[in-house]
């Protein structure tokens, strides 16, 4: 898209959506969660029936991961500058929250 433009069509959307709610509803099998559904479209080759609705799902499901991902660095930064106060560089303090963020990773490569 160029621009200013939206990679989803919101009248499509709508349709699509009116359509997917119809659909769905006669499927006895599948939840109404948005994993749930997006796993249904692509198992069934519905993506190219639902386009705008498949890039939404996909939109919503990468959210929360974004958004905890953020919120745990912003935490671990106050959590090490609480400790060592400002009393270091920038470099360090910067290289210190790397080694806190990503000590999960680090943990489970060790196991």
């Amino acid at each position: 898209p160029r621009t200013g433009e939206s990679d989803i069509d919101s009248q499509e959307l709508c349709e699509e959506l009116e359509s997917l709610k119809l659909f769905v509803t006669g499927q006895q099998t599948i939840k109404c969660e948005p994993l749930e559904i997006l796993n249904y479209i692509c198992e069934n080759s519905l993506s190219g029936s639902f386009p705008n609705v498949t890039i939404g799902l996909r939109i919503l499901l990468t959210l929360p991961v974004s958004v905890a991902s953020a919120e745990r660095s912003f935490s671990k930064l106050k959590l090490i500058k609480n400790f060592l106060r400002s009393t270091m560089s920038q470099n360090r303090l910067s290289h210190l929250a790397m080694i806190s963020i990503e000590r999960m990773k680090c943990q489970t490569k060790l196991k």
